[in-house]
């Protein structure tokens, strides 16, 4: 994936990501209305599809909720690109088909409006603005097939529907 980024810092939490105010709604298309509101004005109207977000240290710290990932997912955004995340942010990320990398070398010159290129399968992040381009550990295949499926609650229905898992039946 290829996009534009927005660069963010640190510890950047869900409320931020989607103020509380707006959890009335599980709504893709209005959680991304918000995204960001608090703390980059303009950011829901301005993102791009395919835009990339880059944060610092423990992005989508705070709250367990779904709807910070999904705000992100919704506005557009194709991946964000972290130091590292909340572990709970990174796995609700992964249940909703956010794509996200871990890559603390990548983020360290990235600055907004720089193009960049994002490889899943390989573990590349390139900076096309700078000309630079920096490894991470490569995507599984099972994760970028549920990423690719919209996660693992679309991956899990598709295959009870196809028979490869059984439906539940009765049982508390």
């Amino acid at each position: 994936m290829r996009g534009r980024i927005w660069r963010f810092g640190d510890h950047v939490d869900t409320d931020a990501i989607i103020p509380a105010r707006y959890l009335h709604t599980s709504e893709p298309a209005e959680l991304a209305a918000h995204c960001m509101e608090g703390l980059r004005d303009g950011f829901a109207a301005a993102v791009q599809p395919g835009d990339l977000i880059v944060a610092g240290e423990n992005f989508g710290c705070g709250s367990s909720r779904e709807h910070a990932p999904l705000a992100i997912r919704a506005s557009g955004v194709g991946c964000v690109v972290a130091a590292s995340f909340a572990r709970i942010f990174y796995r609700n990320a992964v249940n909703i088909g956010l794509p996200i990398v871990v890559c603390p070398d990548a983020v360290q010159t990235a600055a907004d409006g720089q193009e960049w290129e994002v490889d899943l399968e390989a573990g590349r992040v390139r900076n096309l603005t700078l000309g630079a381009e920096v490894a991470f550990e490569p995507v599984p295949p099972f994760m970028r097939e549920l990423l690719a499926a919209g996660g693992l609650i679309s991956t899990t229905c598709r295959r009870i529907a196809e028979g490869e898992l059984p439906r539940r039946r009765g049982g508390p």
